[in-house]
């Protein structure tokens, strides 16, 4: 298909099951009694890697059929087989959240990673875990690997520095094998998926605001029984077509199943704060995410300034968002994001370069950009993306090339593998349904 043409989307698709979720899924799996079964796991790569690390660890893992896996557990005091090397691959959450899995148990055990992921920080997961007690070390730069010699915790206070729903998670986990009750105490509002599930496990489990700081309570339990688990469809996943869709003249999509935990509708609620015609079906619970259908429909947006307190829930949304920003009416103000610098890539930089390559080029600033979009007369223009192997970059030109003037070409699209491997063919069959 040219892409000088102008396609519309219609009609309705699905998306991989929530990467975050999954990951919880599987090593939750991995220490309950009992066989847990996982449906609607993603096929991405980096649930790939937490299930490939669960292998090595000895646990048994059974792939049924395409999304649906099985964990037989090895219980809260069973051993893990220690492991010279557990390559997470590109997965910061299968190495942050293993750290905290892994420290209250006995062994040794060392987390390796590709080199995009050795490059990224480490040290923020590694210190609040020793304030348990645990022995964990990184490098002298605070990357991985990261050295584990597991070993009975303590229970205590924890104050996290960083607004990181990985570090926390690994504080959770790790608090699950401490010998008292653990208290997280932190300020900023982060996705709380492993919170959730462990309420729905049955772990003795509170959360709230405590003197205007928030805070997340666990009590250890005895055991922790096998529970399955239905994966909701990704937000971040769908915000791909949610952006396709606003970009696209004439286009009104549906896409199915979406978990919409509140901790994840930033995207959606500043798309909102733009004009844009967005609309949530019937919410119904599973497995403690509520989840839904999301309707969108194509119409102008318009430029806004984002509050920094919100960018935490939608980090990993924030170069897309930047992007149907370059489209709108008028001047869009992003910061408080210096945390995109430690992604994949230095999404700060990749991002803006993106957005260069199209036409548009914004003003750097700290920790965001300033925006000036180009309205909805003028199309974007089309070239060569360098995605830096970053897949949110690689999907965001994906994306853009359904509405630039000339061809949008990536210098190496194997990046979607990451997280959403299938996505050109859909994005083509959606097209070839939509005409």
């Amino acid at each position: 298909m040219s892409q000088r043409e102008r396609f519309a989307l219609s009609g309705t698709v699905e998306v991989p099951g929530d990467k975050s979720i999954g990951h919880r899924a599987c090593l939750l799996g991995a220490i309950s009694e009992g066989v847990t079964t996982v449906t609607g796991l993603s096929s991405g790569a980096d649930n790939e890697s937490t299930l490939s690390c669960l292998e090595q660890l000895g646990v048994d893992v059974d792939r049924r059929s395409p999304g649906v896996v099985r964990v037989n557990g090895h219980g809260l005091k069973g051993a893990f087989t220690s492991v010279s090397e557990l390559d997470c691959g590109n997965s910061g959450t299968t190495m942050r959240l293993l750290a905290g899995l892994l420290c209250g148990r006995p062994g040794r055990f060392c987390l390796v990673g590709d080199a995009s992921l050795t490059r990224r920080p480490m040290r923020r997961v590694a210190m609040p875990l020793l304030g348990l007690g645990a022995d964990v070390r990184t490098t002298e730069s605070g990357t991985a690997p990261l050295n584990i010699e597991g070993h009975a915790l303590r229970g205590g206070e924890v104050k996290l520095e960083t607004a990181s729903a990985q570090v926390k998670s690994a504080v959770l986990l790790a608090g699950l094998h401490a010998d008292g009750p653990t208290t997280i105490r932190f300020d900023a509002q982060t996705r709380d998926h492993t919170e959730r599930m462990l309420d729905y496990s049955g772990v003795p489990l509170r959360a709230g605001v405590e003197h205007g700081r928030r805070f997340c309570a666990l009590t250890p339990p005895e055991r922790l029984l096998a529970r399955d688990w239905v994966i909701p469809g990704d937000p971040s996943s769908a915000a791909f077509w949610i952006a396709a869709a606003l970009l696209c003249e004439g286009s009104e999509l549906r896409i199915r199943d979406v978990c919409v935990n509140p901790t994840r509708m930033g995207f959606v609620e500043a798309l909102l704060a733009m004009g844009a015609d967005i609309e949530l079906g019937l919410v119904r619970p599973s497995c403690g995410e509520p989840v839904a259908d999301i309707i969108v429909r194509h119409g102008p947006l318009r430029g806004f300034v984002l509050n920094p307190a919100d960018v935490p829930r939608l980090i990993d949304e924030l170069p897309l968002l930047a992007l149907l920003a370059s489209t709108a009416e008028g001047e869009t103000l992003i910061t408080g994001a210096q945390e995109l610098a430690m992604k994949e890539s230095d999404r700060l930089s990749s991002t803006a370069e993106l957005l260069s390559t199209l036409g548009v080029a914004p003003r750097r600033l700290e920790g965001g950009w300033h925006i000036i979009g180009t309205g909805a007369e003028q199309r974007l223009r089309g070239g060569t993306v360098r995605t830096h192997g970053d897949h949110r970059i690689a999907l965001c030109a994906l994306v853009a090339g359904l509405v630039t003037s000339t061809p949008v070409l990536l210098d190496d699209e194997d990046a979607i593998r990451i997280s959403y491997p299938t996505f050109r063919a859909e994005l083509n069959r959606q097209l070839r349904a939509s005409a």
